[in-house]
């Protein structure tokens, strides 16, 4: 054990370890995050025999955790080489572009768990653009404590703002699931041929 920690500290072997760790890492928390979510949808939502649930609930796991890992050792790898073959060292652009190409090879497949790994990360970083563009001085901010203004608000009216634009005017681009709530909400706010219809 001693000798395994020897090697591991040395420094040595740090850029193919990373890789590696990277991969493990990948994995562990695909498969802390998509379990349990995996799990109460399948039990609120799916019907079938006990052994079906548990493929669809082991399927969805192995699918996220094998494209966190895929992703992480492949963007660390990309990033590596990139800066192997310039500066030496790990420049912004190096980060983009390794994430770009990766990012469209693991997550690019149209299906339910990239869907919604892909929808979740566009929330956060829209709103890590707002907090930006607040830290920037191109949106007012300020500690809300001292009299200043959180960024969140114009995240939230940028996201509403375009909603609301792509169903009234696109909205085939939304989802079908998306389409369906706000079709109830705004469209059908407009119609009724009764008090029966009106409340109920």
């Amino acid at each position: 054990m001693e000798s395994v920690n020897a090697v591991l500290n040395s420094g040595r072997y740090h850029d193919q370890l990373m890789l590696l760790k990277a991969i493990r890492n990948g994995i562990v928390y695909g498969c802390k995050i998509r379990f349990p979510h995996a799990l109460v949808m399948t039990l609120l939502w799916r019907r079938g025999s006990i052994q079906k649930m548990a493929r669809t609930i082991l399927r969805a796991t192995y699918q996220h955790a094998k494209n966190l890992g895929q992703f992480a050792f492949l963007y660390k790898l990309f990033n590596l080489i990139l800066r192997k073959l310039t500066t030496g060292k790990k420049e912004q652009w190096h980060v983009f572009l390794s994430a770009f190409f990766v990012g469209k090879y693991v997550f690019g497949a149209n299906n339910p768990i990239n869907t919604q790994i892909n929808m979740y990360l566009l929330s956060r970083i829209l709103f890590g653009l707002c907090r930006l563009g607040a830290e920037k001085g191109y949106l007012p901010s300020g500690d809300p404590a001292k009299g200043g203004k959180d960024p969140f608000p114009w995240f939230a009216a940028a996201m509403w703002g375009i909603v609301l634009w792509l169903f009234e005017y696109h909205r085939h681009t939304l989802q079908p699931s998306l389409q369906s709530s706000m079709t109830y909400l705004y469209d059908d706010s407009e119609k009724w041929t009764g008090i029966r219809d009106f409340l109920l």
